[in-house]
């Protein structure tokens, strides 16, 4: 069997999409199989969209889910030359013409034969234009393209999810290879660049089977050997509409800065449309998908983005990760969005991250949900739930509580979940109370919130003196609020 050659080939007008990620990861997961080289080309001759800014963007996105590429990235950018050279092969065979048709004049006769009730192709208007009537039209300024003929009869290609797929050249229409600027479109391209680079396998989403006969025909002008194609089926919303930002964002940076693991995207991603056999098994490492995978056992339906699934998938990742890496997220997380400044942080930080993390992992389903959900471990003033603190702290007697519970937690040296634990339930018992009335406000006065973690264990994690700070201000502000009659959320 020749080499196995496969590449992703993005364009660099946006972020990663996870339907292009997926379409990476599926042609490194056969290249790796293979034993064969998985190319990264980037194709950035629309120079109008595309932008560094995108091209890192999709580079950072690749490395950060682990699919390394053997060869590239090339640049089409970088390759105008090539391409000019094949097209003049193809002008010099009598296989491509120029065409002087101005966008305006191809809409207005676009307009008049769809009123007839015809479908538009291309005319041939200029396809038997004589040298001197080409002169004429370049003298006024006019820029051609070059396109290529379409001969007539069928072309067929043999699609590895599909089988045999057959297009009536007729329903195609002699299409642009180089635009007026001399930059080379898509079709033309993609397809010197796949043959120069010795693309064995071409695998990407089937919205590009159209473009498939129109490459296929070029292929054979140019007596190409014919890559095989396997075109995957598109990632839907659970609405069954195209993936976008409702179903939750479809960028690759935002799961990232999000704080799910590369792992587990990778294995999600890779569970999209590919079956590996084991119906009951979600749970797979890298080296059991690229040893499972098989082109044959990737459905040709939709597959349905589930961020449900998503985060369960994650939250197994999360609990079996290493405290120390997740540590690593959080902080990137942390500094991201100004909760602190890189030359702040201290090993006692990290020390204390890692302390709310061993907490709070069993309870997360992505790392920033630490932040967005548990601020009051990354804040020192908390921010109370304004029904937290009505329904809780404005309750009679609540106050005397707090005082007590602050005596008696600044007389504990050993401020650890078991000693403070049986030091609330003796005052409990002391009190003749439920140990209930006393642990619900308290933990209210210490994160602002009625739902949490096992309180003992956040009141290790949060420390002495943090914990006294925040029982004496809920104590200040059920005071002020007594004293002024208004609410003390916020």
């Amino acid at each position: 069997m020749a080499e196995v050659r496969t590449r992703f080939a993005p364009s660099p007008t946006g972020f990663l999409h996870l339907g292009g990620a997926r379409t990476a990861l599926f042609n490194w997961a056969l290249a790796r199989k293979e034993g064969g080289k998985f190319i990264l080309r980037i194709e950035d001759t629309d120079v109008a969209r595309s932008t560094e800014e995108a091209v890192e963007a999709i580079l950072d996105g690749l490395r950060w889910l682990g699919l390394d590429w053997d060869e590239g990235p090339y640049f089409q950018s970088q390759r105008l030359e090539i391409y000019r050279k094949y097209a003049l092969l193809l002008w010099e065979k009598g296989l491509a013409y120029e065409c002087f048709c101005t966008p305006e004049e191809l809409e207005e006769r676009r307009e008049k034969t769809m009123a007839q009730g015809i479908n538009w192709r291309y005319d041939r208007k200029c396809w038997n234009l004589n040298e001197e009537e080409k002169e004429k039209l370049k003298r006024e300024g006019r820029k051609p393209v070059l396109r290529f003929y379409i001969p007539p009869g069928e072309t067929t290609f043999v699609d590895m999810l599909r089988g045999e797929v057959r297009f009536q050249n007729e329903e195609l229409d002699d299409f642009v290879i180089m635009k007026s600027d001399g930059m080379p479109t898509y079709n033309f391209a993609c397809v010197v660049d796949d043959a120069l680079m010795k693309i064995s396998h071409v695998i990407r989403g089937d919205d590009h089977i159209s473009n498939t006969p129109r490459q296929v025909l070029l292929y054979q002008a140019f007596r190409f050997p014919i890559p095989q194609f396997a075109h995957i089926p598109m990632i839907l919303g659970k609405d069954k509409a195209r993936l976008s930002k409702r179903h939750g964002s479809p960028s690759v940076t935002y799961y990232r800065d999000q704080g799910y693991l590369p792992d587990a995207l990778f294995n999600y991603l890779a569970r999209l449309s590919w079956a590996s056999g084991e119906e009951e098994k979600e749970i797979f490492s890298r080296e059991e998908i690229v040893e499972r995978f098989s082109l044959e056992n990737v459905t040709k339906h939709p597959a349905v983005f589930d961020l449900d699934k998503l985060n369960w998938m994650n939250s197994v990742y999360i609990r079996q990760a290493d405290n120390k890496y997740l540590c690593s997220i959080l902080e990137e997380i942390l500094v991201r969005r100004g909760r602190i400044k890189p030359e702040e942080i201290t090993p006692s930080h990290r020390e204390y991250w890692e302390k709310v993390i061993a907490l709070m992992k069993e309870r997360i389903k992505y790392v920033a949900q630490l932040e967005e959900e548990a601020s009051y471990f990354f804040t020192e003033e908390v921010e109370f739930d304004p029904l937290a603190f009505e329904e809780v702290l404005q309750r009679e007697g609540v106050e005397e509580i707090l005082k007590e519970c602050e005596e008696v937690l600044s007389q504990i040296e050993d401020f650890r979940a078991p000693v403070l634990e049986e030091a609330v339930r003796e005052m409990a018992k002391e009190r003749g109370m439920k140990a209930a009335q006393i642990i619900h406000p308290l933990r209210v006065a210490v994160s602002g919130k009625k739902v949490g973690p096992g309180l003992f264990e956040l009141l290790e994690v949060l420390g002495k003196e943090r914990v006294i700070g925040r029982i004496q201000r809920a104590r200040q502000r059920i005071r002020e609020t007594r004293s002024s009659g208004i609410s003390g959320g916020g």
